[in-house]
């Protein structure tokens, strides 16, 4: 454990990222909770201690601590899976008021699993399709920050993200650094959805080689109740 504890801390200071003791002991117990339930369910594909703590939460993490990004505000992870990043930033801001939402079951009762163990507050795992979520008056454009790490082209993820962001809120698309020609390409999607980019980041993963994205997407204008599409159209029939 003392050894894990300091690649877990090594792989934060790579990223200017100073753990506390109790983000610390948080970070460690989700890494367990990961690998006691990937043994049982697909919930990762990285399962190396290091790559977990330099792909999962230390990516899911940095792009906040560029400082662009409010930390006291309402953000709904839309296709969590596993916890990212949705978690790794409860941990390290306190003040996100969190909903995770993801379509399998056996997934959010990992992710309930682990907000109970590690004690988080103002965070919750919502079991559903965003497809059917974001009709719901209780979830539509309720939300400061939509953020997804899901693969997906961009067209589908605003579709399925934008509907939850209120006016003048921000979506927030982890990508690789491959982007320009995917931003293009979603040019449509975004103007009939209501959102345009602004402020988007680009970095290197601290501690590897891996160039990164954060599409900033701020919403102009509400979303038009027709959108999201039932389930699997956006996919199919991409804006």
């Amino acid at each position: 454990m003392e050894n894990r504890k300091e690649i877990l801390k090594q792989g934060f200071e790579a990223a200017g990222i100073a753990l506390t003791e109790a983000q610390t002991a948080a970070f460690l117990r989700y890494a367990e909770l990961l690998e006691e339930w990937n043994a049982k369910m697909n919930l990762t594909a990285i399962t190396e201690f290091p790559e977990v703590v330099r792909k999962h939460f230390a990516d899911s993490v940095y792009p906040f601590m560029l400082g662009r990004i409010g930390t006291e505000q309402t953000l709904i992870d839309v296709g969590t899976g596993a916890g990212f990043p949705g978690i790794p930033l409860k941990i390290m801001f306190p003040g996100l008021k969190i909903t995770l939402i993801d379509a399998l079951n056996k997934r959010v009762r990992f992710l309930e699993e682990v907000i109970r163990e590690l004690d988080l507050k103002l965070i919750r795992a919502v079991h559903g399709r965003a497809e059917d979520l974001a009709r719901d008056r209780d979830f539509r454009e309720r939300y400061d920050l939509a953020a997804a790490r899901a693969v997906a082209p961009l067209p589908v993820l605003a579709e399925y993200c934008l509907p939850f962001v209120r006016k003048g809120g921000r979506f927030l698309a982890y990508k690789s650094d491959q982007i320009e020609e995917e931003l293009a390409g979603a040019a449509n999607a975004l103007k009939i959805l209501g959102a345009r980019e602004n402020g988007s980041l680009y970095y290197v993963l601290p501690g590897t080689e891996a160039g990164r994205s954060l599409l900033v997407l701020e919403k102009e204008r509400n979303t038009p109740a027709l959108y999201p599409r039932k389930a699997g159209t956006a996919s199919k029939k991409p804006l």
